[in-house]
């Protein structure tokens, strides 16, 4: 066997091969892309016996994802994608001195591969419905994120020099109704002259078609409350600000729509989307958020338990002598673990029995946020069940103490 270390970069990979020995066989700098892919190919046909397989090659690498990564396991070798983290407690191992270097890197991934590897789990090999749910939801996911953050940053200046539109819209800054009417009036004057026809003119080119004459007249009262007024020489330029800050606002929640239906579409194409949305709190969104962090090659995870911890939802002990305390996880898949709170939070309204497990949850001193992890984390084991028997969620099944005495009153 082959073991190599792949310290990747934007543009190069440092490569180190070791025998099982762990005898230095060769270190090299490939560049990024077909020809350093193709040098590595080369290097491992003059050190690997003719007779021996591809699955014999095994490289340590700190990503899973990448044209490199997916050109490596179609040319079957077992990769494994390293946690940076881990990666950098492995370098403590061969020495406390703090060096670091590109070349070490590799040697690191290389001798962990060759020696710990039973710790760790080579790259899944999610199917090609599930990669394209996967870039379409996080793409999606990171839109939301970025309108949300571009609407705070319209808060904050508009409670600087322009709080009547606070007012109007409170919270809702990436509404229609409010970009609509920010991007025609973006200061606290232009504001005021608004009246009521122009108001109703633009809610409708905007979009809404109910309670136009109420919501003209709210919005109108608004504009023209009383404000502290801002230095008259920097309002010019705050309402530029504002109108740019709109129109990207504005952008951002067209894109996001158009993103959303391909998110569904590619969604409804995967064989076990039926099986997503029977579960409670799940809609088509969330559902392809969870489906493409957990992936779907059905030998991932060993058991609930391990699809449990990886979706972070699974709490960390703490013990040293006496001393023993329970935590969250801090390290963990952002973007799964918001999915999965999400969908605990829904499923309150939507099953009884997450509502019970959420109730004697709180009766036993919870906080509403633990309460909450605590349920997603059984969500998770009842979708692990659900995948691995290929049923759809019923209700009885999964929460058999909470709705048998129902079923018996």
């Amino acid at each position: 066997m082959l073991f190599i270390g792949d310290d990747w970069a934007e543009a190069h990979h440092d490569i180190e091969i070791v025998d099982e020995s762990g005898r230095r066989l060769a270190r090299r700098r490939l560049p990024e892309g077909v020809d350093g892919l193709a040098g590595l190919h080369a290097l491992v046909a003059d050190h690997l016996a003719e007779d021996a397989e591809a699955e014999q090659v095994v490289i340590g690498i700190e990503t899973d994802r990448g044209p490199w990564v997916q050109a490596l396991i179609v040319a079957g070798y077992t990769v494994y994608a390293v946690n940076p983290l881990q990666a950098a407690r492995y370098r403590e191992r061969h020495g406390t001195g703090g060096a670091k270097s590109d070349p070490g890197d590799a040697h690191v991934l290389a001798e962990l591969v060759r020696l710990d590897r039973a710790h760790h789990r080579p790259v899944a090999g999610d199917s090609a419905v599930a990669e394209h749910v996967k870039v379409l939801a996080r793409t999606h996911q990171s839109m939301i994120w970025s309108r949300q953050r571009q609407t705070n940053a319209l808060r904050s200046m508009l409670r600087e020099f322009y709080p009547a539109a606070l007012a109007a819209f409170g919270e809702d800054l990436a509404g229609r109704d409010a970009l609509a009417i920010l991007g025609v009036a973006p200061s606290p004057e232009g504001g005021r002259r608004l009246s009521q026809s122009k108001i109703t003119a633009t809610l409708r080119r905007a979009g809404r078609q109910r309670n136009l004459q109420s919501t003209t007249e709210e919005i109108q009262a608004a504009l023209r409350t009383p404000q502290l007024q801002a230095h008259p020489g920097v309002v010019d330029a705050y309402a530029a600000a504002v109108r740019s800050l709109v129109a990207v606002i504005a952008e951002l929640v067209t894109q996001t729509e158009v993103l959303r239906a391909e998110v569904e579409a590619g969604f409804g194409r995967h064989p076990d989307a039926e099986i997503y949305l029977s579960q409670p709190g799940l809609g088509t969104v969330l559902g392809a958020r969870v489906l493409a962090e957990f992936g779907d090659d059905p030998h991932r995870y060993a058991d609930p338990k391990a699809r449990k911890n990886y979706s972070g939802m699974a709490p960390i002990t703490r013990a040293s002598g006496t001393r023993r305390i329970v935590l969250a996880r801090y390290a963990r898949n952002r973007r799964l673990a918001d999915a999965l709170y999400r969908q605990a939070f829904a499923a309150l309204s939507t099953s009884p029995g997450a509502r019970a497990y959420y109730d004697g949850q709180r009766a036993r001193g919870a906080t509403h946020h633990q309460a909450l992890r605590a349920l997603a984390n059984r969500l998770v084991g009842i979708l692990h069940g659900c995948l691995r028997h290929h049923r759809r969620y019923d209700e009885a099944t999964g929460w058999p103490s909470h709705t048998a005495p129902a079923a018996a009153a």
